[in-house]
């Protein structure tokens, strides 16, 4: 569990990490090209891809975070390093994320194994001479470690290795922290912002039955997902979906050689909710600093640079360590 992360001086605490991190983005430009895919169930993704047309044999596929998107920073800065390596990366888009809102009632959430299964599938499918190379970040981290333990050994057909970075493996403990207090005010405040306004108008568009004065209120992860992000995705409520969407019970099950990596200083989830070495597999390492916050592992000298993040993420890739 040991890093070779060291936060800057003039950058302490997990929240800082987290915050400043964003502003890094603008460090990084990425030239994408946009291609969209049908679902299986009638609806459409996008995804934006990074040197689409070179014959690279390596493809790093990036799974993004809670209403993130192909220019948070974390995909900016992974991508930037991905290319200068002379590989390919595409960053599929969760359902409404890309700029435009999808067909359906239904959004995404964390559980979504089945989304990324399709996904990863027909990626394999249409670049068969590629060695692919999966990460997921945040609620797109949970996802992915998800699906590498529904899929077992199955996976390794698939993939070739994957990071999850800054996952809420533990969805109950995750919502425990960011529904209450500052964290609430800081970054579940922003989030609820977003959603309602999606939520608002999956209602107008689906006639959907949910209460609009409730929406409008909700102020925390669990008012809105009793309210839709649980039913309309096939959950009893936010209980139901907190616990069978949380990726921790079935680490123990991936066989693909997968870095878990988590600041214990990430505000998004309590470091004693980190899993144990003895609730994961052989394949698995855990990876959890001291510091980072959410996604942020910023280094250097001030205005520092978010490099750290995407050497040791593709150095776990290339060298399966």
């Amino acid at each position: 569990m040991g890093s070779t992360y060291t936060p800057p001086w003039w950058l302490p605490g997990g929240n800082c990490q987290t915050v400043y991190a964003r502003v890094l983005a603008r460090n990084y430009a990425i030239e994408y090209q946009r291609q969209r895919w049908d679902t299986p169930d009638g609806d459409f993704i996008d995804l934006d891809w990074m040197n689409r047309e070179v014959g690279a044999a390596k493809l790093l596929v990036l799974f993004h975070g809670l209403e993130g998107c192909s220019r948070s920073h974390y995909a900016l800065s992974l991508m930037a390093m991905a290319q200068r390596m002379g590989w390919r990366g595409v960053v599929p888009h969760f359902r409404g994320c890309s700029g435009e809102i999808n067909k359906l009632a239904r959004a995404y959430h964390s559980g979504d194994a089945a989304e990324i299964d399709w996904i990863m599938r027909r990626l394999k499918r249409e670049n068969p001479g590629c060695d692919l190379y999966v990460v997921g970040v945040s609620l797109g981290g949970n996802m992915l470690l998800k699906w590498l333990g529904e899929q077992g050994a199955a996976a390794t057909s698939i993939v070739n290795g994957a990071v999850a970075v800054s996952a809420p493996v533990d969805l109950h403990a995750a919502a425990a922290v960011l529904d209450f207090g500052y964290r609430r005010a800081i970054y579940t405040r922003r989030f609820l912002r977003l959603l309602r306004a999606k939520v608002l108008g999956k209602i107008a568009t689906h006639g959907l039955d949910i209460d609009i004065a409730a929406v409008r209120s909700c102020s925390t992860f669990r008012q809105i997902d009793d309210l839709y992000t649980a039913p309309i995705h096939g959950f009893k409520d936010a209980d139901d979906y907190w616990t069978r969407a949380s990726s921790k019970p079935l680490l123990k099950n991936i066989r693909v050689p997968t870095l878990v990596l988590n600041a214990q200083d990430d505000p998004f989830l309590p470091a004693d909710a980190l899993p144990r070495a003895s609730e994961v597999s052989d394949s698995v390492t855990l990876e959890f600093p001291d510091y980072g916050g959410h996604v942020g592992f910023v280094a250097g000298s001030m205005p520092g640079h978010l490099e750290w993040l995407p050497q040791r993420v593709l150095n776990h890739l290339t060298a399966g360590c």
